[in-house]
């Protein structure tokens, strides 16, 4: 037997109180709890359990070991990100923001995964030890919660895309009939995707969906029934304001991955990153290129973000940067203009502000460059975000080439860090961002084996 117990629910941490309060004492917002009707389990006595005896513990010694094959998407830059492809009985967490393409992605995904296999070689998504997907599993179930299949099927059409016979859709938001569907089907599908798991619900608990509790219990369930029927689960969130993923912080820990699909709507580039993988790196990136076909794979981005580049124009550095284990070359753009405001601007798109206050704060101790009244800004062409310091050498020479508007030269590259004492500090995989500019024709490579302070990297300027 159960009965209801009542508790109040914070809608932005999850935090549950006895009793209502206007402030979550959580994370102390204001008017975010909600009471919810959970469904209490009545146990009698200490250590009584619904079986008998309880659960044995297990020892090491007889836990079988088994090898567990990774199952290719078809997709090569998310199977990198993956870490190879996806684990059976694994549960992603695919989150962006709204419109940046995650319906698109999950689509063609569909699609690839339930379509005919065009390979059979084990290296079908370019990584080795990736078996190949000809005689697995390929039926897939999209639950679409927020659009019909009339509307999805308009968008395959779009792509023009040949939809796979193994694909099938469900319309249904009751997160209970979901599992009894998929589990009532003869042949357990070989993957499962769940768009969105805003837009589940279960009748046991009370609240509309996309609250804290269904969210979690809804997760939590799909992730049950994910590990005991050995069915790859692809779970779709919303992104809030603040960039976080929507609804209780326990659903990133639930998951094994949490891949976010990131970039600029204006731009066409896509960036698929990992922030959790428990069955790989959380170092691979996948770039993607939108276009009115869907996300087209990009295996050399550098071509594409340098391809729009102007020559000879000052304050344009190409700068040596790594995605995961991918070097990537981008070109960084500044404006250095005389400021009309007591406190001058330093505005960054694409790089971290308070990185470049410090950046700025060098060039003007180190370099004698009078930026004190100068307006700074710094731009990342083709809507990149740059998160390591192997780009703060190419700022500094951006900044510096245009405030002396003196253009660098265009067979230059740059990569290092630079400190708060002006010295040029070394960075992982040099090498490796060496081959990749002299393989794009960039001969000149200003790296800290070459300069060993900035105002070093600057004089470069003048030859």
């Amino acid at each position: 037997m159960s009965k209801q117990v009542t508790r109040f629910i914070c809608q932005k941490c999850g935090y549950e109180a006895l009793k209502w309060s206007g402030q979550c004492e959580g994370c102390n917002d204001w008017n975010t709890l909600v009471e919810t009707m959970l469904a209490k389990k009545t146990v009698s006595g200490l250590g009584k359990s619904k079986k008998s005896g309880g659960v044995a513990p297990v020892k090491l010694s007889q836990v079988k070991s088994r090898d567990v094959s990774r199952v290719t998407t078809g997709i090569g830059e998310l199977d990198r990100v993956l870490g190879g492809g996806m684990v059976p009985g694994s549960v992603v967490l695919l989150a962006g923001e709204p419109g940046i393409g995650k319906s698109t992605l999950l689509t063609q995904l569909s699609l690839t995964f339930s379509g005919p296999s065009t390979d059979s070689s084990p290296q079908r998504s370019g990584l080795k030890g990736v078996p190949s997907r000809t005689d697995l599993n390929k039926t897939v179930i999209y639950v679409c919660g927020e659009e019909s299949p009339e509307q999805i099927k308009l968008r395959i059409e779009r792509l023009d895309h040949t939809p796979g016979v193994s694909l099938s859709f469900l319309a249904e938001t009751d997160v209970d009939e979901v599992i009894a569907s998929v589990a009532g089907m003869g042949k357990k599908p070989g993957l499962v995707i769940v768009d969105s798991v805003q837009t589940m619900n279960t009748e046991d608990l009370t609240g509309m969906a996309g609250s804290v509790g269904q969210v979690r219990e809804c997760s939590h369930r799909l992730l049950k029934m994910a590990k005991e029927l050995n069915i790859s689960v692809i779970l779709v969130g919303h992104v809030t304001k603040q960039g976080s993923i929507a609804g209780p912080k326990v659903l990133e820990h639930l998951v094994d991955t949490v891949l976010y699909l990131e970039g600029d709507k204006k731009h066409v580039f896509r960036i698929l990153r990992a922030n959790k993988n428990r069955f790989g790196s959380v170092d691979e990136v996948g770039v993607f290129l939108m276009s009115d076909k869907g996300l087209m794979e990009v295996s050399n981005p550098s071509d594409l973000f340098l391809e729009e580049r102007q020559s000879k124009v000052p304050g344009s550095v190409v700068t040596a940067v790594m995605e995961g284990t991918r070097p990537v070359l981008v070109e960084v753009q500044a404006l250095v203009n005389p400021s009309q405001l007591a406190v001058p601007r330093r505005i960054g798109n694409g790089i971290n502000p308070q990185r470049l206050q410090l950046l700025t704060a060098v060039l003007s101790k180190r370099c004698r460059l009078p930026l004190g009244n100068m307006d700074v800004y710094v731009n990342v062409a083709g809507g990149l975000k740059l998160n390591e310091p192997a780009a703060d050498l190419g700022v500094c020479m951006a900044i510096a080439s245009s405030f002396k508007n003196k253009p660098v030269d265009q067979k230059l590259a740059v990569f290092g860090e630079v400190g708060l004492l002006g010295e040029v500090r070394r960075v992982s995989f040099g090498e490796k961002r060496q081959k990749e500019a002299l393989k794009l024709g960039y001969s000149r490579i200003l790296s800290p084996e070459k300069v060993k302070t900035v105002v070093e990297a600057v004089r470069e300027l003048t030859k």
